[in-house]
């Protein structure tokens, strides 16, 4: 059975870092597009950055770019999102998502889904 499971979730302070990741079980995680999203209380849940397995494109929400980082391991067959210089807006329950293909088409939609990490940045 295809499985997503994040981890690396917790409470920071405001411009701490935490660093999570998606690890796959029973496929390669390497052949697809693997996206990661965000869902805040009472928000809807939103894309924060993507990772094309066709050309190792990444892309992202225009508000983490320059502060949030997502990456492959390809011999642990796991994504990670190196979260930096972390914001109080950055909390939310965050997931990630197997795309379908190998690109970051828009709106990045998975066929599967882990099953979350939360992240909380407060002093």
């Amino acid at each position: 059975q295809l499985q997503l499971v994040e981890s690396g979730g917790g409470s920071v302070q405001p411009g701490g870092s935490l660093r999570l990741s998606c690890t796959a079980s029973n496929f390669n995680l390497a052949e697809y597009a693997v996206a990661w999203f965000r869902q805040a209380p009472g928000k809807e849940r939103e894309g924060v950055a993507c990772f094309a397995s066709f050309d190792n494109a990444t892309y992202y929400k225009s508000t983490v770019r320059d502060r949030f980082r997502i990456s492959r391991d390809y011999a642990k067959n796991m994504v990670i999102l190196q979260m930096n210089s972390l914001k109080p807006e950055d909390t939310a329950s965050y997931y990630c998502g197997k795309l379908s293909g190998s690109m970051c088409w828009p709106p990045w939609s998975p066929d599967s889904w882990g099953q979350g990490t939360q992240v909380i940045i407060s002093s």
